[in-house]
This record gives C-alpha cells, structure tokens and sequence, in this order.
C-alpha cells in the first residue's frame, strides 16, 4: 500500500480524474432531474464531458500499466488470476512428449494444473546432465514448463533450443538453465519455482520423487534390462517393470495435489518409460487410488516399436493392472477418428501401427469413452485442444456437483443435453 502512494506511479492521478468524471455524470443526471430547461441543457454538457474525462482518464491508465507489464501481458494476467483460476483441479502425470499436450490444451481453461513428472530419464541431454551433475533430468520438466508458459515465442523458442555443435552438441539451453537454476537454488523444488515465474506457468510442475531413480524391466524372456533409455526399445514383451529404490519418497505436494484433484490423469505417452513409472512409487499410487477425483487414462493413438509393439488398448490396461492391481482408473479415453491411409502406411514402415480398441468384456474394464482426438497435419498425435475438450467434458459428467454455475464454453450444457437425451 506505502508504495501505491509513491508519487511517480502515474496512476493515482488517472484514478483520480476517472472519479471527477464519474461525479461530473452524477452532476448531469441531478440537473436533468430539475425542470428548468437551462438545467437539461447543462446537465448534457456535464455528462458528455464526464463521459470524456472517464474515456481519457482510462486510456492513461491502460497505457501506463501497458508500458510497464507489457500491451497484453497485463489483460492476461487478469484473466488467468480471476477466470483461469475458477477452474477445475487436475492433475495429469506421465512424461515425453504426451503429458506436455494434455497440459498445452488444459492451460487454456484452468490454471489449477499439476504436472507429476517422472525423472528416469538416462538418455540424451538429460541423461548427461544427470551423470555429470548429479542432478534430475530436467528435460520431460522443461517440456512440461514450456507446455504451461504464457510467455512470448522467443522465451519458448530460447527454452527449446538444442545446440548442434561443440562440446554443448545435444544439450537444450532450457535443460542447461534448470540444472544452473538447481545449482544456484539450493534445490530442484526452488529451481524449478523460480523458473516457472521466468516463463510464467500456468500451474504447477513437480518430479515424481527427489530420489535419483533408476527403471528396471523384466521381459517374457527372462532377460532383466535397465535404464529408461533401454527399456523404451526393448527386444521383448515387457513382462514386470520395477524401480531402483523401490521405496522412493515422493514429494509431499505431489500427494496432496491428488487427493484435492477434481480430475487425475494418466496418459498418453510411453506405457512403460513415461505412465507407469510414477505409479512405481508407492505413496503417488495410492493417492490415485483413494483420491475423489475422476480417474482418467488416456490411451495413446498410436503404438511404439519395442515398447508396445502390437499392443491393443485392452493390453495397456493389462500393463497397468499387472503392475498396480484393478480399480486405479475409472474411464478410459481413446480416440476413434480416422487415420489417412497414406499417413498410416508411413508409420507402419516405421513399425508403429494403431491401437487398437478391445473386444468383448465390457463389464470387466473401466467405462469406456471414445472420442476424435488426434490432429490433421500429417503426423498421428493428440490434439491438445480436442483432448481437453474431451477430459472437460468426462469432469461435467461424472462430477457434474463441480460445474454447478460454470459452463465451460458450453460443455456442461452439452453435457446435460447428452444425459436428458439418454434417460429420453
């Protein structure tokens, strides 16, 4: 309050002339209220110059805090503290490259996002990072943050940068300033804290565990391989997938996220090196279990070579049980829109091919809800925004408590449409 009252601000002054204004208009309506002719004649010269003195008065004032915070960044702000705020609770967990397309579609209707993020990764930049500082692979974090960040192009683009040559060839400059932040800090929670008022994220990114984690998997052969990296090309089915340490310690903010959680998420991404591994530690799986929350996993388009080559979605589901028992999600979304041929032809010279839904059992599996998710540009993925669409309106419908006074751009109508037609 002492520093609003600095002089030199330039913005009591716009606030007082915006209220002289207003008193000149209160001035005009009293005298269109005496009946004296000369009266209404005046009172609409004093309205129309109050009109004038608010109009001139705003436009300063918009100009200096524009000045200042920048000619939209301010109107953001504003909007993502009052209406972004309003939103759903959600928690999405996993890692890669599917987890930054759940939160770059939700960002755009909450701003209570929280990304759990898992920190195996021993490859690439991250991995070198890891091995040399001895610090958590930051590279799933930053592509988090990114997804997350209302900041200008050139933030994200320095962020993402990936040097091609020298002694820094591979590494991304984003995962260099987290490991420098973390240095500087003290500790990864404060760096990445610090880093998100940086990009200005819209929610929250945290890693699984503090703990340096390593995965283990046990294929139908009998081999035992280890490392993420690894895992992800497999030679084998991927029979039983562990951690080293087991017991890792989750962050207790994580936790609590999801047991506040209207929504938890899990997917798409790698089954095995991005989904499962946060379900490894402990404490995080069993918060999803017992959490309120409406339970989504959201299976992937398309399978991996290696990975889950010839995988269904039925054998997703099977991963997941076998590591973590029934009863962990409550809806399954999958995507039923085409793939062009010509686009699928390409993919399955590369030994992906679609995933495909299950047959038969029904009652034995969590409900299941099929939507058109993936983009039109060439390459099968999720599309962030028909996702988010599609996870909205899964939260309108299974906790329609929630959306009780909010339509969130008509989905909780179109919901209950749904739902009278049904009963119909």
């Amino acid at each position: 309050m002492w520093r609003f009252l600095v002089p030199g601000l330039r913005i009591k002054r716009f606030l007082v002339i915006i209220a002289l204004g207003f008193v000149a208009i209160g001035v005009a309506f009293g005298r269109w209220l005496l009946p004296d002719p000369m009266s209404l004649s005046t009172g609409a010269v004093m309205f129309a110059v109050g009109v004038l003195i608010v109009a001139g008065a705003s436009w300063g004032l918009s100009k200096t805090v524009g000045d200042v915070l920048g000619s939209d960044k301010w109107a953001g702000v504003l909007y993502s503290r009052r209406q972004l705020a309003r939103g759903p609770k959600i928690v999405a967990l996993g890692g890669g490259t599917g987890l930054p397309v759940v939160l770059r579609g939700l960002k755009n209707y909450t701003s209570n996002l929280t990304a759990v993020v898992t920190v195996a990764d021993d490859g690439g930049s991250s991995g070198r990072l890891r091995g040399d500082l001895g610090v958590l692979p930051p590279g799933d974090i930053r592509n988090c943050m990114v997804a997350l960040a209302d900041t200008e192009p050139l933030m994200e683009e320095l962020f993402q940068h990936r040097f091609q040559s020298g002694e820094l060839k591979g590494h991304s400059f984003g995962n260099l300033f987290l490991a420098a932040m973390e240095q500087t800090a003290g500790d990864f929670v404060t760096a990445l804290r610090e880093s998100s008022r940086v990009l200005a994220v819209r929610g929250t990114v945290l890693p699984a565990t503090l703990e340096k984690v390593t995965l283990w998997a046990e294929l139908e052969t009998g081999e035992k391989i280890w490392g993420e990296s690894k895992i992800g090309r497999s030679p084998a089915r991927i029979r039983r997938l562990g951690m080293e340490p087991e017991d890792a310690t989750p962050l207790a903010e994580a936790v609590q996220a999801i047991m506040e959680a209207d929504m938890v998420v899990l997917g798409p991404g790698s089954l095995y090196t991005s989904v499962i591994p946060n379900l490894l530690v402990r404490p995080i799986q069993e918060a999803i279990r017992h959490t309120p929350a409406v339970r989504v996993y959201v299976a992937n388009v398309m399978t991996q070579p290696g990975e889950t080559t010839h995988y269904t979605v039925r054998d997703h589901l099977d991963a997941l049980e076998r590591q973590v028992g029934r009863g962990l999600v409550d809806v399954v979304l999958v995507n039923n829109q085409k793939v062009d041929d010509e686009v699928l032809a390409r993919y399955r010279k590369e030994g992906a091919e679609p995933v495909l839904p299950f047959e038969g059992g029904a009652s034995a599996w969590p409900e299941v809800v099929a939507s058109p998710l993936i983009t039109a540009d060439g390459v099968v993925r999720h599309d962030p925004q028909k996702l988010a669409r599609a996870l909205l309106k899964l939260l309108v419908r299974y906790r329609p408590h929630w959306s009780e006074g909010r339509i969130l751009d008509g989905l909780w109508l179109e919901a209950r449409l749904r739902e009278r037609k049904r009963g119909a």
